[in-house]
């Protein structure tokens, strides 16, 4: 008993430090990007999430290169379960072509539908 009660405070002391360094603030897009996005796919809901019946939604930072194609991913906040499955689905995006660059901001909803 001592030993899941243990297991227990450890768990909410994990998620205590995943909400700290993961802020559930609420943003879409960013008003000031340019592209559209052209090409995306529906995000894979990880087996974890579900077993855990979590849901939500994870913000990231694309950085997209000149041919449409993402570059990097950087998490700007959610659920740390979710995170790495938003990371995926962003890098199979595809936005419109532009002459240079550019970082845009975007969120990825899971639901365990």
């Amino acid at each position: 008993m001592k030993a899941l009660l243990r297991q227990g405070a450890v768990g909410t002391l994990l998620l205590a430090a995943a909400l700290y360094l993961f802020p559930q603030h609420s943003y879409t897009q960013d008003s000031s990007a340019k592209r559209r996005l052209v090409a995306q796919t529906a995000p894979v809901y990880p087996p974890l999430a579900r077993t855990m019946a979590l849901q939500g939604t994870v913000k990231v930072e694309a950085v997209v290169a000149p041919d449409g194609t993402v570059k990097d991913v950087q998490i700007k906040g959610g659920h740390p379960v979710l995170a790495q499955a938003a990371v995926n689905t962003v890098r199979g995006w595809k936005w419109e072509s532009a002459p240079r660059e550019s970082h845009e901001l975007v969120e990825v909803k899971f639901s365990p539908e």
